[in-house]
């Protein structure tokens, strides 16, 4: 007789016993496959959170920069270099520096690798006699803002004002009835009018600006300014003091740094903060998928091989039911001619054809409720990804072995019966 002809009609006679062993097998496989789905689903849901979340990082950083830059171009310059011999008292009362330092400490802050501050601007600031006019003003010699030499040049701050040409303050051009283009003499020079600027309710409506070059040459200052105006850079708001080292290491501590504030100030710091509080957020969220997935592991570490072995024993002893249920139709089986090895094939094959059924309907189940129970139903690339061929495979392979490595005991108790002795028990 055909060994397979005999494992069919077997499987046939017996379904509730090969039943019974596939569902054994069904349960192991399904638990196995279902927490590695799960935990497959929960790496990729944690990687597709994490990617969402510095997806809006970047663009909420994107913002808050686009931001920050428009608030520290209405905030205007926010560091302050002044001579180190400076009286801070006169300086405060007066608004401008009485000491003076030379215009080349503005390129040596240039010319180095400076990162706490940028957009340089060079000034010469004094009280001055406007002789034509009979009156004083507040005279303000400034030049184009001084390029940092390793770093791209940015949009200036203040625009530079051209040899020859003033610009006035409020009071200044609405009292002398002047207007953009018009000439006017300044201290012997003539100058046309360039800007003329809206009421501010500040000193800034009595002053006026000039060419840094030609104010040195008018106030008999040649080379020398009193203030230098910068920029902090938003990769130095850790504070001031980090500024200060850094202007004072590379000016050898020949001028006092000071910071304005101001609540636009208050604000770029704020989201800066907000920025930080971002990235520890994704920080966060890691460290929260990363414990449920330690919480996972531990589970199925306790789950699958309880399972496993439950199934390997459950099958075993179907096996053993099955062949002293069976005896003596072995022993007729035998009388006819049958082979011993071929009955031992015939329980060997069933019990691996119980694996590979469990394992075929287990995987299918343990996928789908992973799959569920991960909740990644909803996301078909996740879905699709969590289907891994070489799982599928080693499940179809270890199963039956595992089931035939059970039965094998029963196939060979099976297999050693005597014809002669059975029937006679019979």
């Amino acid at each position: 007789m055909n060994v397979w002809h005999l494992v069919t009609r077997e499987i046939l006679y017996r379904k509730l016993n090969f039943g019974l062993g596939c569902l054994s097998v069904l349960v192991a496989v399904g638990c196995l496959v279902a927490e590695l789905t799960l935990l497959h689903g929960h790496d990729l849901r944690t990687e597709m959170v994490i990617a969402r979340k510095q997806a809006q990082t970047e663009a909420e950083m994107k913002r808050l920069e686009d931001d920050y830059r428009k608030i520290m171009k209405k905030l205007g310059f926010n560091i302050l270099i002044l001579p180190k011999e400076q009286n801070l008292s006169d300086f405060y009362s007066e608004g401008y520096a009485s000491e003076f330092m030379p215009e080349d400490y503005v390129h040596k802050l240039a010319d180095s690798r400076i990162v706490t501050v940028r957009h340089l601007l060079p000034m010469l600031e004094q009280k001055a006699e406007w002789p034509e006019h009979r009156r004083k003003i507040i005279l303000i010699g400034t030049r184009g803002e001084v390029p940092l030499v390793h770093r791209d040049p940015k949009k200036p701050i203040i625009e530079a004002v051209p040899p020859g040409t003033i610009v006035l303050g409020y009071e200044l051009h609405r009292s002398l009835a002047l207007k953009p283009g018009s000439k006017v003499k300044f201290m012997g020079r003539e100058f046309t009018v360039g800007e003329c600027h809206e009421e501010r309710g500040t000193r800034d409506d009595i002053t006026a600006w000039i060419d840094l070059g030609t104010a040195q040459e008018l106030l008999g200052r040649k080379g020398l300014i009193n203030a230098i105006l910068a920029l902090e850079c938003r990769c130095a708001w850790t504070g001031l003091p980090k500024v200060r080292e850094e202007i004072a290491g590379i000016l050898e501590n020949k001028v006092q740094i000071k910071e304005k504030a101001s609540k636009a100030l208050t604000r770029a710091e704020a989201r800066t903060r907000a920025e930080t509080a971002a990235r520890n957020a994704i920080e966060a969220e890691k460290k929260n998928r990363l414990k449920l997935r330690r919480a996972r592991e531990a589970f199925a570490a306790l789950l699958v091989p309880v399972v496993t072995v439950g199934g390997i024993v459950w099958i075993g002893l179907l096996a053993f039911g099955n062949v002293r249920e069976r005896r003596s139709e072995i022993g007729i089986l035998r009388a006819l001619g049958v082979r011993s090895r071929d009955i031992f094939a015939i329980f060997l094959v069933k019990s691996c054809l119980t694996g590979l059924a469990g394992a075929v309907i287990g995987y299918a189940g343990g996928f789908l409720i992973g799959a569920v129970s991960g909740q990644v139903v909803e996301h078909t690339r996740i879905a699709a990804a969590l289907f891994d061929p070489i799982l599928l495979a080693l499940v179809l392979v270890i199963a039956p072995v595992l089931s035939g490595l059970a039965g094998f005991i029963p196939a060979m108790i099976a297999a050693g019966q005597d014809p002669a002795v059975v029937l006679q028990q019979e």
